[in-house]
């Protein structure tokens, strides 16, 4: 179980996608210049929020965004209301372009009104994943060979785009170190917690941190326009809108995208095979390390994620494309590692503040237990 916002992000990663920072409930989406004269009301914000608007415009934006100055800056308000407000954020006449960066954004800031948590056991639905009828996959379903591969084509189309922000991988290990931080600085009051808690400390997790490092700078990923998130509960199997080259599933819930590695986006993937979050009893949820994909599975999941990405792959030798299939098999088995210890770090964070009822600390043991098993099984 993940507690996320609900955010009401369009569903089809095809239209404009938004930025998510799940901390701060954030959506960013580009826009063109015509489309922004064409808005009316414009006001001005006040002073804090277009503080929090630049740091965010400068941080995950790119070119120009990156030098414009606080004062340059130039944000109003599109719309507001109870739950959202709108902001159109833009570079002054005076700023030079420097790449293909955006010059007007539409921000949209949540307030806490939104700020409902729903989890990976229940039915989520944002504005426009109502439009279609639907259904979330079942843990067990993703390991259907027909399922798998159009996992492996959402996954490489969705890693195709190229969007308006920061390209520098820095989610993931920036992330990593956030989330770090704040678990050595937890306290607990609670003995089941506490004996827990003890027991994953005792792992020496700053080091482990460094390790895993060391490693991943050593294995080569492409850096793309990442899901990050690509489990069970984020597929949808859509009813009755079956197209003429057998597509029917669609890939949702965008609010942890972002540019990272290619192998962190698969090998997540792969983890999340092996855990149900149906489970109506604590902890609430069911892992079997066992449904970790065989190497089969993952070659059919890779061999048709190449097939996409790659328009050459098919033309290609038997043992080339063999020899492809293997390098990226042992990259994402690689970066399968940092799933484990991301979700195993923001559960035990989980653990300390949520309020929702789930094993989250046993959640935590259960990714680290994983974690120190691929280590065993990669001989790393």
């Amino acid at each position: 179980m993940k507690t996320k916002f609900i955010n009401g992000v369009s569903s089809s990663p095809s239209m404009s996608l938004g930025l998510l920072i799940t901390e701060n409930a954030l959506e960013v989406q580009p826009d063109t210049e015509d489309e922004c004269k064409d808005i009316i009301r414009p006001d001005e914000p006040d002073l804090d929020t277009k503080r929090k608007a630049y740091l965010w415009c400068k941080e995950f934006l790119h070119g120009a965004w990156k030098t414009v100055t606080e004062e340059d800056f130039q944000i109003s308000l599109i719309r507001g209301g109870l739950s959202n407000k709108l902001f159109l954020c833009a570079l002054p006449d005076t700023q030079t372009s420097v790449v293909d960066e955006p010059r007007n954004v539409l921000l949209r800031l949540y307030g806490a009104i939104l700020q409902m948590s729903c989890n990976k056991g229940e039915p989520r639905q944002s504005n426009k994943e109502n439009l279609f009828q639907s259904r979330k996959l079942d843990t067990d379903e993703l390991s259907m060979p027909s399922i798998s591969a159009e996992i492996a084509e959402k996954m490489a189309k969705f890693h195709g785009m190229r969007m308006p922000f920061n390209k520098e991988p820095k989610w993931l290990f920036g992330t990593i170190d956030k989330y770090l931080n704040q678990v050595m600085r937890l306290t607990f009051t609670r003995e089941s917690h506490i004996r827990k808690f003890a027991r994953l400390r005792s792992c020496n997790l700053p080091q482990e941190m460094e390790s895993l490092k060391s490693l991943l700078d050593s294995t080569h990923s492409p850096v793309v326009f990442c899901h990050n998130d690509c489990q069970e509960g984020n597929v949808l199997l859509l009813s009755g809108r079956e197209g003429s080259d057998g597509q029917k599933l669609m890939l949702i819930d965008f609010e942890y995208s972002s540019y990272n590695y290619r192998g962190f986006d698969i090998g997540n993937h792969f983890c999340e095979w092996m855990y149900d979050y149906t489970n109506d009893k604590f902890p609430f949820f069911h892992v079997n390390s066992k449904n970790y994909p065989t190497k089969a599975q993952q070659l059919h999941f890779i061999g048709r994620y190449l097939s996409e990405t790659d328009q050459g792959f098919q033309n290609l030798s038997a043992e080339d494309q063999m020899k492809l299939k293997e390098e990226l098999f042992v990259e994402v088995n690689r970066f399968a590692l940092a799933s484990h210890f991301f979700w195993g770090l923001w559960s035990m964070i989980q653990a300390r503040i949520s309020t929702i009822e789930f094993g989250y600390m046993e959640y935590a043991m259960a990714r680290f237990d994983a974690y120190f098993e691929q280590k065993r099984s990669l001989g790393v």
